[in-house]
């Protein structure tokens, strides 16, 4: 049990929660069953019983006779044994998952006790069905077994044995439907109602108990670590707006900041400015202006006197921010450097020597800038961009680069709908951009069968003839026999004979080229050399050609909802009208349909999010099934969006008032934390 299902003590037996009940209260008639039910229950007499079929595919059949009709019951194994419990002329109580053959019901290996004349002993509550391993039914734990030890210790514990771990202010709940108080099931109650509950609304009510107990824990703990960190970690102070800052905002500006944009500043502000380490995460949408942002940010701490650093997850995006950025701050007096795997060794000593002895302002790189021989003078500001694709490890490393941590600024473009940000992001201050710049036109999406390919094709060429450039995207490099779908060197040479050479010049780019042939075929696009780069999701993050206008995205059933709208953002960077467009086979199942729907219908990031989320479940969305703060056994953030908002908000009430849970009101809550200390493995950003 230990190995298959995690149970090493008594509490893992009681929080392995059956997944469903069967009612096995009540008896049913042979007439009244029908398609719409999924177990019956029935007491007859067995009228025949015989083996059918041949040695390779044998079953014993056996017809139950109630006073409405007959019930077919069949058995492909054991049938042996069953011959020797099954007698014709005997009644029995058969219960199982019901079935039709040839429009009549019937029960495949059903469960079969003999009646010997008494009364049928029917069970108080509905029964639970537990999820087992091939390997414990084998040596006899199958799920009936596993309620029967569950039973065995509900009826050993007393009400001492669990007590309440949730204070009084948040024992009454206002009912969803009615908003009158109602008060949870007190804890021992609900692990008895959960696992053998009496009637359907006791199961309802104990589940709803246990759900609220796991999100508002997790809500507690969050908080606390948060308001910790705020209390006691230490941060270097910007105690002014300076000359730089102040100069770049007035001159150099290329655009009047967004509300977002400025709300965004003002709380960067107030966190640098108090002597607390700021740990910030920064979510916008595609085009919403982080970069401005993270510039004026880095401004501010230079003129405090401290250095800055920005952090990217490849060498494309990262020098695109060391270019947009320098253009950016044109002849004002800041140095800024970029340091990446393959800068050269002279470039690089330079560097490190400058950011060491302090003459360097801004450094900017990829992983390289982690490396131990990359020290600063004096680092106030660490930036990572794309936050996802570096780990806790690495993201730590930055901060070990100054006496006192610097201040940190995650930026993520990819929407974090906002359940997710209260769980898996909940102990940190997050902002959010959700504007975008004046003059950012919305790009049009439309999704085109395989067979609309020569029009698709016309429209590029379209396009191209108005001297706009072309991203086509596939989603993969080599063939598979799996999937059905061209592949991107199938795909590049398809591209070539639509588009020939030399009227038409295409660049390649993918993750198995070698970096300077991929940045070179990269750049070549950006300088608008070739009007079409092919390429597959290297190019999700990043790339910033505002003469782009075309998104074509190959296959699109195969990329998730997220990635299809980053892909989309590539493109209405500039003042053209822009359009992407997902080319699909014709047969699309249900969830890929509506994902073309979806992005068809809106480009609002925040929104895709949430569908993204409802589609595909929090356990598959990237970086949260490692975070343990998702690991929930019953509550789903999706589903159970109404108890999460409860629990915050009592968790956040209740910290506001008590953030140590020191008052005698928060004392159960208190010893229970203290209980479980070191028994869950919450996971920190940084």
């Amino acid at each position: 049990m230990k190995k298959e299902l995690g149970i090493f003590t008594f509490q893992d037996l009681l929080e392995l929660y059956p997944y469903r009940h069967v009612d096995r209260t009540r008896i049913n008639l042979v007439r009244d069953i029908h398609p719409e039910m999924e177990y019956v229950q029935v007491t007859g007499r067995i009228t025949q019983v015989e083996v059918l079929g041949d040695k390779r595919a044998r079953r014993l059949v056996a017809e139950l006779r109630d006073a409405t009709g007959v019930l077919q019951l069949v058995w492909f194994q054991g049938i042996t044994g069953v011959q020797k419990l099954v007698q014709v002329g005997s009644e029995y109580l058969v219960f199982g998952r019901v079935g039709y053959f040839q429009g009549s019901p019937q029960i495949t290996h059903p469960e079969v006790e003999a009646l010997s004349g008494a009364a049928v002993e029917r069970p108080e509550f509905l029964e639970p069905v537990y999820p087992s391993t091939e390997k414990l039914k084998v040596r006899g734990l199958g799920g009936r077994q596993l309620g029967k030890l569950t039973q065995t210790l509900i009826n050993l514990l007393k009400e001492r044995d669990l007590p309440e771990n949730l204070p009084e202010a948040v024992l009454d709940y206002p009912d969803p439907e009615s908003g009158l108080a109602v008060r949870w099931l007190s804890r021992y109650e609900a692990y008895r109602q959960i696992h053998f509950p009496s009637q359907p609304a006791m199961y309802r009510q104990a589940l709803i108990r246990l759900k609220f107990e796991e999100l508002f824990l997790a809500q507690v703990r969050l908080g606390l670590i948060k308001s910790r960190r705020h209390r006691s970690s230490r941060g270097v102070v910007f105690g002014q707006v300076g000359e730089l800052f102040n100069r770049f905002y007035t001159h150099y500006l290329p655009f009047e900041l967004t509300g977002a944009q400025k709300r965004v500043l003002k709380e960067i502000r107030r966190d640098t400015g108090t002597g607390r380490q700021m740990n910030r995460l920064l979510q916008g949408d595609v085009g919403s202006g982080k970069t401005i942002v993270a510039l004026l940010a880095m401004l501010l701490a230079l003129d405090n006197g401290y250095q800055a650093c920005m952090m990217a997850p490849t060498e494309i995006l990262a020098r695109q921010h060391y270019e947009g950025i320098t253009a950016l701050l044109k002849d004002l007096p800041v140095a800024v450097r970029l340091l990446t795997g393959s800068s050269k060794s002279k470039v690089r000593k330079e560097a490190l020597e400058l950011a060491r002895e302090g003459g360097l302002h801004i450094l900017i790189g990829t992983h390289a800038v982690l490396e131990e021989t990359v020290q600063f003078h004096r680092l106030g500001l660490a930036i990572v961009d794309e936050q996802h694709r570096f780990g806790v490890a690495q993201r730590a490393r930055l901060w070990s680069k100054a006496e006192l941590a610097p201040h940190v600024l995650v930026m993520t473009a990819t929407p974090i709908p906002r359940t997710l940000a209260m769980t898996a992001y909940g102990d940190l201050d997050y902002s959010v951009m959700d504007e975008l710049p004046p003059g950012r036109q919305p790009i049009s999406t439309v999704h085109r069968f395989e067979d609309r390919r020569p029009q698709v094709m016309d429209f590029i060429r379209h396009e191209v003839g108005k001297g706009r450039q072309v991203y086509i995207i596939f989603p993969l490099i080599e063939e598979s026999e799996k999937m059905d779908y061209e592949n991107l060197m199938k795909g590049y040479d398809n591209v070539k004979a639509w588009f020939p050479e030399p009227k038409y010049w295409i660049s390649m780019v993918h993750g198995r080229q070698p970096n300077v042939e991929r940045d070179t075929n990269m750049q070549r696009f950006v300088r608008g050399d070739t009007q079409i780069m092919v390429a597959t999701t290297v190019i999700e993050v990043g790339v910033n050609v505002p003469n782009a206008t075309v998104m074509v995205i190959e296959s699109a059933e195969k990329f998730g909802l997220s990635q299809l709208h980053q892909l989309r953002g590539r493109v209405g960077r500039g003042a053209e009208k822009s359009f992407c467009i997902l080319l699909t086979t014709p047969k699309l199942g249900r969830e890929a349909r509506e994902r073309m729907n979806i992005l068809t219908e809106t480009d609002n990031g925040f929104k895709i999010a949430e569908k993204d989320l409802e589609i595909r479940g929090p356990g598959d969305i990237e970086g949260t099934r490692q975070s343990g703060l998702l690991n929930f056994k019953l509550a789903n953030i999706v589903e159970d969006r109404v108890w999460l908002e409860l629990a915050r908000a009592g968790a956040v009430a209740m910290l506001d008032e008590d953030p140590e849970l020191s008052s005698e009101g928060n004392r159960v809550l208190r010893d229970f934390l203290q209980s479980q200390r070191g028994k869950t493995a919450w996971s920190k950003i940084s």
